[in-house]
Parts: structure tokens; sequence; C-alpha cells
């Protein structure tokens, strides 16, 4: 009867274990990409927060949008980031540095974590919940345009942000119209090759300001429609805190951005 037993108990571990992991990859859908880069959930980090060195990975203009308030912004699209961050090390080499990006499907600070660990940088490890997530539950750490504490009434929801998603389908139909720009606003780190649509798209940094700024003021004076796609569809939504504080009307983000983009031509191929 003992061993059957231990034997029950190691089937109902196996269920939940099985369940937890599940869930994490439901909520994480980027981890099981990345199994072997260690991760910090936000209460943890929140916690701890003190005792770790909170590095950004995003792009500046991301960065300066909205923050963990004390955190430090090394891209992970910079050519230097490994010297920077091998630099960070020197001068913290007892503390754990933790990365982080936009949110839960954001790849970035899993990917910050495997290019130091491929380059013996230590105790790197991701906090993979995102910075949205860190400014709802804890505004008083947070910084949203320079401010701090954050109102979070002034962060723009996700059902706010709904509302100026469209589908790579439809982002082609509109291209067929001449009242359009459309921007590229992939990093240097995302980008491969040529544009989605050669001759039409400009490709513009997030962290070229003025640029930017030119577009959207173009885009207004002439009433034309802004079309802007991204790599993954997340980085456009630090965008439209401009444009909505230059009451731009007409703009649309590709849902999904060019990956949504490539994996529709697939699906589309016989």
């Amino acid at each position: 009867m003992h061993k059957y037993k231990n034997i029950l108990v190691i089937f109902v571990c196996m269920l939940v274990s099985g369940f937890v992991v599940a869930k994490d990859t439901e909520e994480f859908p980027a981890r099981k990409f990345f199994p072997t880069i260690p991760y910090i959930s936000l209460d943890d980090l929140y916690k701890d927060k003190d005792k770790y060195i909170i590095v950004d990975v995003r792009s500046r203009y991301e960065f300066e949008t909205l923050r963990i308030k004390g955190a430090r912004n090394i891209p992970l699209s910079s050519s230097d980031f490994i010297l920077d961050m091998q630099a960070l090390r020197n001068s913290v080499p007892n503390s754990t540095i933790v990365v982080y990006c936009n949110g839960k499907t954001c790849k970035k600070s899993y990917q910050a974590v495997k290019k130091c660990r491929a380059k013996k940088i230590s105790d790197v490890i991701a906090y993979d919940a995102g910075v949205m997530d860190w400014a709802k539950k804890y505004p008083q750490d947070s910084t949203l345009l320079g401010n701090s504490p954050v109102d979070t009434t002034k962060l723009i929801p996700k059902t706010e942000f709904r509302k100026h998603l469209i589908g790579s389908k439809k982002f082609g139909e509109l291209l067929a119209g001449k009242n359009i720009i459309v921007l590229d606003v992939r990093d240097q780190f995302q980008r491969e090759g040529v544009g989605l649509f050669p001759g039409v798209d400009k490709r513009v940094y997030l962290d070229d300001h003025d640029s930017i700024i030119r577009y959207v003021k173009k885009a207004k004076n002439e009433n034309k429609t802004l079309l802007v796609y991204d790599a993954a569809g997340k980085q456009v939504r630090w965008l439209m805190y401009t444009l909505e504080s230059m009451k731009l009307k007409n703009y649309y983000f590709m849902n999904g951005g060019a990956d949504a983009y490539f994996a529709d031509m697939r699906n589309t191929l016989p």
C-alpha cells in the first residue's frame, strides 16, 4: 500500500508541475524558446529591487516614454551592448543584473541574457513580465514621460491601443491609396534586408525623435493616414503617446508587426 501511495504522490506532483509549466507557457509564450534563461517575477523583483541592478534593454525612445524608476538604459540594438554590459558588470561585480523589455511576448530580455552568457557576462537574469505590468502595479516606482509617480490614468489601455491595430491584409489594402505615409520603425537589431514595402515605407528609428515628429507633422498637415509597423507589434504602443499628444487622428499600426506579416505570407503559400 505504501508503494502505491508514493506512486500516487509522484503522479499528482507531475500533474501539478505540468499545469504550472502550461500556465507559464500560455502567459509567457517566449519562455519555451529560451528554456535555459533564468527569470524573476514582478513581485520578487519589486521586493528586492534595491539589491538588483535593473537594465532596460529597449530603445532610448521606449525608455524615455515609460520605464522602471532608477533603471539604466542599455539598448540591445546598440553595437556597444556587450561592451556596455561588460563595463556595468565590472563596476558592480557582486550584484545581479536584471534586464527587461516591453512585456510577456517581448523576446529582448531573453535575448539580452543569452548574449551576455555567450560573452561570459555572469549573473544576468530576465524580468519578463515587462514595464507595463510594473507601472500598473507599482506606479510609485515608475516614470512616464519624465514624471514619477506615474498617473496610471495616463497609461494608454490595450482597448484604446487595439482601436489602431489592423491586420497585415488591411494594411496592404491601405497601401493602394496615395494619401498615406508608411513608417518602418524596427531597430537595427530587428531589421534584415529591405523593408516590407520597398519604395513605399520610410525607415526611421524610434530614437530619431526629430524624424518621427517631422513625419507626424507631415501626415497631419497633409491630412494623410500614417501607417506604422515594427517587429512584433509592441514598440508602436510607445509611439502612440507621441501621436496622441500631437493630436494625430488618422493612424494605424500593423497588428503583430513584421513577424505577423511574414507569418501571414507563409500561411498563404500553397
